[in-house]
């Protein structure tokens, strides 16, 4: 079995730096694996779940705000049907979906890392070296090593969402994965949100929940990558 935790481990950066000095790579699951900003409750969670389950939890938590909301404005659901935690985080026996979905994860987190292009390759080789120190299998630093090495493919991220729940999850992974703070990563997010057909509502959720500032209406699927990375 993948082993998930263990690679976003490697990814992460120095763990003695602030959050809010990072951006691309540099801060490529920092917001899952360290303190600072506005995700000290999903820190703890991480340390007591893991990552996987620490962002379905995120995930779960905004999906349920979301409806409640919906609810007590007394709307009609746009796009978001009632659900449960198990869609969220798969239970312990259904092993081989938990790493399916941390692996999806992992790779909606690489790809949002790409969306300034600022993954260069000095910053590829420290990762790459991170890895190799890392308690991992050749098949589990392979994973990493070919998803760095692919160029951005959003469409290829948005394809590995079979589930509204799993949809959600992936966004509020690329979310918890960059500081969305300059015009190229708030496009990406933008995009990813509409191609992943998340509602507007939901959307503002998971970034409330992640410690954000909810983002506008999303209306448009354009993005243009930065980078070939």
């Amino acid at each position: 079995m993948f082993n998930i935790d263990g690679i976003i481990k490697a990814l992460q950066t120095d763990p003695n730096a602030q959050r809010t000095a990072m951006t691309g790579a540099a801060g490529l699951a920092a917001g899952m694996l360290l303190s600072g900003g506005g995700l000290g409750k999903m820190v703890g969670n991480v340390a007591k779940v893991g990552a996987v389950a620490a962002v379905g939890g995120l995930a779960y938590s905004a999906w349920q705000s979301y409806q409640k909301n919906q609810q007590q404005a007394g709307a009609a659901s746009d796009g978001a049907p009632a659900t449960t935690k198990d869609s969220f985080v798969p239970p312990p026996q259904a092993a081989y979906q938990g790493e399916e979905l941390g692996k999806t994860l992992v790779r909606a987190m690489i790809a949002a890392a790409k969306a300034d292009g600022q993954i260069d390759a000095e910053e590829k080789d420290r990762i790459f070296k991170r890895l190799e120190a890392m308690p991992l299998s050749s098949e589990e630093k392979a994973f990493v090593f070919d998803e760095l090495a692919s160029p951005l493919d959003i469409d290829a991220v948005v394809a590995r969402a079979d589930t509204p729940e799993h949809a959600s999850e992936i966004y509020a992974a690329s979310l918890v994965a960059m500081q969305p703070d300059t015009p190229a990563e708030r496009a990406y997010l933008e995009a990813l949100a509409f191609k992943l057909k998340l509602p507007a509502g939901l959307v503002a959720e998971i970034h409330r929940q992640a410690g954000h500032t909810p983002p506008a209406p999303v209306s448009s699927s354009a993005y243009v990558p930065t980078s070939s990375v």
